[in-house]
């Protein structure tokens, strides 16, 4: 239900900036955002990636820097899927000043899943 509302959106979004600044610079801007967004994306990737390295190498456990890789995954899809509706949460997600009150939603959610036993963890 909430990817057909998304979608809805989407479309009318399209059509009301299309309507102001024409078609083609509309696909100008989808593929740009696209570029950037994943350019973005790319990078704070590898910037959590080798913070939760140097944090394993301290022997300390990366949580924050797994929910952040998180956040950054589901900010990555969001900016290559065409829209500016998800191109906006996509850049949320993936900025790390915007990303915070997302990280803490998530860890809250992964929390009460754990809690209500949804996830399992195992040791081998």
């Amino acid at each position: 239900m909430i990817a057909f509302l998304l979608s809805a959106l989407e479309i009318g979004v399209f059509i009301w900036v299309g309507g102001m600044i024409g078609a083609w610079w509309v696909v100008l801007l989808i593929l740009l955002t696209g570029a950037v967004g994943f350019l973005l994306a790319k990078q704070q990737g590898i910037e959590t990636w080798k913070r939760a390295q140097l944090s394993m190498q301290k022997g300390e456990a990366p949580t924050g820097y797994i929910i952040d890789g998180i956040c950054i995954l589901i900010g990555a899809v969001l900016l290559v899927t065409p829209g500016f509706i998800s191109d906006f949460i996509g850049f949320m997600l993936v900025i790390p000043t915007t990303r915070r009150p997302f990280r803490k939603k998530i860890e809250q959610f992964i929390k009460r899943l754990i809690t209500n036993r949804k996830i399992i963890y195992r040791r081998w």
